[in-house]
């Protein structure tokens, strides 16, 4: 179940905070979380200001205040589509550019490669040296849990196209 709040559509997409996109990935795999509970995913399109955190100290009220204020615009959007979401929340874990700069080792806590819409594409699974692929969030289809999966998909399925696995379930019985 995934959801894409638009804020302000005359601000554009690129307006910090303008953009937030949510996903619930226990509608599809109910076994990442306990039983009768979820995991919700929300997160700016991947241009919070680098610059209001720079510098901060992980451990003080300042840092811990900005985390709270920058939040506040994802629970509004939560709000829209699960209204009592604040309520019914247990456990809530906040990130910002230096936890994905500390955590995800990205620079100046990127989400993703910074690819302006029709200059470049994201690549493919294939790299220059043979037998080496990779996937993520800076690969086709891009950022995101949903794209990041199908970027795995991917480079699984051009390392073993899909009639190497039919094949494979032919022969152990499980195919046609």
């Amino acid at each position: 179940c995934h959801h894409v709040i638009v804020n302000n559509w005359s601000l554009g997409v690129e307006a910090p905070q303008n953009v937030i996109v949510i996903s619930i990935p226990t509608v599809f795999d109910p076994n990442l979380a306990p039983e009768g509970k979820h995991v919700v995913h929300c997160y700016t399109a991947g241009n919070e200001p680098y610059d209001i955190w720079k510098g901060m100290d992980r451990k003080s009220k300042e840092y811990k205040a900005l985390k709270e204020e920058r939040a506040e615009a994802l629970w509004k959007a939560l709000e829209r589509v699960i209204p009592d979401i604040r309520e019914r929340t247990e456990l809530t874990l906040i990130g910002t550019p230096l936890t994905h700069e500390r955590f995800l080792r990205r620079n100046r806590g990127s989400y993703g490669p910074a690819i302006e819409a029709g200059t470049a594409k994201f690549p493919g699974p294939k790299m220059p040296l043979p037998g080496l692929y990779h996937c993520g969030d800076s690969t086709l289809p891009g950022i995101g849990l949903p794209a990041v999966a199908a970027s795995g998909m991917i480079a699984a399925n051009t390392i073993a196209p899909i009639q190497k696995h039919w094949g494979l379930l032919k022969k152990i019985g499980l195919w046609g």
